[in-house]
């Protein structure tokens, strides 16, 4: 199996990955899986349908290409693709064309997130397309609070210590980015599953106001049916996700065609994002999870723990 983890980073043209979609991934990772089955190269496939092997490439990584269902159906013929893989290949196929169309036609291809673009690093693009997708998110955070958690102060001082330049107007569109994200977990259209290194309690971007006002946010919306928040205290000593660090796993539903889309691991730093496909990188994510869990307080006590110390804070 390729190794798909791919980096992006301000640098690079992070906004390729603009126009993937959950259809368009499933298609090409099928595609993939056909040509790699019948043991021919990009190049091969590539003149078979006269486009360049980038072409190709992009294609199977779910991107926007311009390929004609003629030209699909050739690759299908030179794949020796069976007459029922066919016939689902160009449903789903189908499936990208009319949501393309759809999306056109409603002014969304680009995604309501991009009206932001400008204030927000190029890598992150991706991400948002996949959580705007997702249906399951598990965040495991070892010093502060996940964004789609985090109460305006608080994410207000995280943006002005880290882009201490940008102008007041700016900040305030990242802020309402915030709101519009969080939005999904009021209308329960998201299923979230917080594990927080109790670290994440102490640190204080903005002050202890700040800090009160975001423990008490979190205490308000773990109680939500769709939202898990659960402290892993020091006390614990060594858990999985001291050796994994943080990272968003992301989870989606069902395609139309009612193959699985893969889950996908994100993770970030300073200098730019990890995005992680790999089946056996997931199940060890999946088992680091697990184990936090194993050791995790409950909900209950979380919001128990997480209401005392903005108690504390606030004193």
């Amino acid at each position: 199996m390729r190794n798909v983890s791919s980096r992006i980073n301000p640098d690079s043209e992070g906004n390729e990955m603009t126009g993937s979609t959950i259809p368009r991934r499933g298609f090409g990772r099928l595609l993939r899986s056909f040509r790699e089955r019948s043991q021919k190269s990009m190049l091969t496939a590539g003149l078979a349908i006269d486009v360049s092997p980038p072409t190709i490439l992009r294609l199977e990584d779910g991107l926007p290409s311009k390929i004609s269902t003629p030209q699909i159906e050739r690759l299908l013929d030179i794949y020796q693709v069976a007459p029922a893989e066919h016939a689902e290949a160009l449903e789903m196929w189908d499936a990208v064309r009319r949501q393309d169309k759809l999306a056109k036609a409603q002014g969304t291809g680009k995604g309501w997130w991009q009206g932001y673009s400008d204030v927000y690093k190029t890598y992150f693009d991706h991400y948002l397309r996949l959580e705007d997708a997702a249906t399951q998110m598990t965040s495991h955070q070892l010093v502060l609070v996940p964004g789609i958690l985090q109460a305006p102060a608080y994410r207000r001082a995280i943006i002005t210590a880290t882009v201490p330049e940008m102008s007041a107007v700016d900040v305030e569109r990242l802020l309402e980015l915030a709101a519009r994200r969080q939005q999904r977990l009021v209308n329960d259209s998201l299923n979230l599953v917080a594990l927080l290194s109790e670290s994440v309690l102490l640190h204080q971007p903005g002050g202890p106001g700040v800090l009160t006002a975001q423990l008490r946010h979190l205490a308000e919306i773990g109680e939500r049916p769709n939202v898990s928040i659960r402290i892993v205290p020091h006390q614990v000593g060594t858990h999985p996700g001291l050796i994994v660090q943080s990272f968003t796993l992301l989870e989606f539903p069902p395609m139309a065609s009612k193959l699985m889309e893969p889950p996908v691991i994100y993770t970030e730093g300073a200098e730019g994002a990890l995005y992680l496909e790999r089946r056996d990188v997931i199940d060890r994510y999946k088992q680091a999870v697990a184990g936090m869990q194993a050791v995790a307080l409950s909900e209950e006590d979380t919001r128990d723990l997480v209401s005392r110390m903005a108690r504390e804070h606030s004193a």
